[in-house]
């Protein structure tokens, strides 16, 4: 069955051709010397990155109507909410493998850049399968459920992605070493190239994101199959997910409840994929109950730490009578 997309060969040359530009402006521009990214410069990158995603939105909204307009903005909070959980993951891989914060960007920005050709080829295979194999659908849905409430039951847990088969693999396959040599990927010491922490935090990144993009495309699928609209929803996701990092790192923990919010959505989502053939969800609902979902997990996140910040206060001993030496 042929794929139907709102997007012309024209839109996507055009979508990927923005999208190399601003990847080049980026590093060859605002990060082509290493640095530590600060809060207020990912403050700023990220702002860039919501804006650029919401006028393509209004321009997706004015040309092809409200509900492709709906369904990307849908799929846009969806990325955006799950890619939190790919931070969580990150601040782990960078600490346990001691990556200096001057190294960090780098690390995100080819890890990213390769996320996104795999994304697009499993973007395509998925709507193609679920062209052809409808009943995928429901398999989608099923995996979805399973998911959220596996995300729920262990949203406690603490992931090592450095003590995993996928890292025990890489250091009995791949020659490497624990000293770093500046920016590089590999070094070479006594004559054999050996890959440094920079890489091994590289592939944990890009593992990472793939299981993650396992989850995020068929949740978007439950929103729409349009291959445009899952592609750009997506890759302005993707783009924006190294200034989030840097934003959002130094106060992962106040996140409590997110992974709570999360698996619900995915639990939403799947089961509107599953009874999608039953029970018709307008896009607009779905829009509503996903951001009322991670808004509220967000909140009451927040609430949490602000408690538990005046609960430590409240503790603290007064400070004790002044004792004066004077005689």
């Amino acid at each position: 069955m042929e794929l139907h997309s709102i997007g012309s060969p024209l839109l996507w040359a055009g979508f990927i051709g923005f999208v190399l530009a601003m990847l080049a402006l980026d590093l060859g521009v605002f990060h082509r010397s290493a640095h530590a990214v600060r809060f207020k410069e990912a403050l700023v990158w990220s702002a860039i990155w919501v804006s650029l995603a919401l006028l393509f939105n209004l321009g997706i909204w004015w040309k092809f109507g409200a509900e492709p307009g709906v369904q990307f903005l849908t799929g846009y909070l969806i990325e955006k909410s799950l890619s939190i959980d790919n931070i969580f993951v990150f601040v782990i891989v960078f600490s346990a493998l001691r990556i200096p914060a001057i190294y960090q960007h780098r690390v995100l920005f080819w890890g990213i850049l390769s996320a996104l050709v795999l994304r697009a080829i499993m973007i395509f295979a998925g709507v193609a399968m679920l062209q052809r194999f409808h009943w995928l659908i429901y398999v989608f849905g099923a995996f979805l459920i399973f998911t959220g409430v596996k995300l729920f039951l262990n949203r406690n847990k603490e992931d090592h992605p450095e003590n995993g088969w996928a890292m025990k693999w890489a250091r009995r396959v791949i020659p490497s070493t624990s000293e770093f040599d500046g920016h590089h990927f590999f070094t070479k010491e006594n004559g054999r190239r050996l890959a440094t922490p920079l890489f091994m935090a590289l592939m944990l990144v890009e593992i990472t994101d793939v299981i993650f993009a396992l989850d995020s495309i068929p949740a978007i699928f439950a929103v729409t199959q349009d291959p445009f609209l899952v592609f750009t929803s997506n890759i302005f996701a993707i783009l924006g997910l190294r200034s989030l990092f840097f934003l959002v790192a130094g106060m992962v923990e106040k996140f409590s409840y997110l992974k709570v919010g999360l698996s619900a959505v995915l639990v939403f989502v799947g089961a509107k994929m599953a009874l999608v053939d039953f029970v018709k969800v307008p896009a607009a609902v779905s829009l509503g109950v996903i951001a009322t979902l991670i808004g509220g997990s967000v909140l009451a996140s927040f609430l949490k730490a602000r408690s538990l910040e005046a609960a430590n206060k409240d503790r603290q001993p007064a400070p004790g009578p002044t004792v004066s030496n004077t005689p």
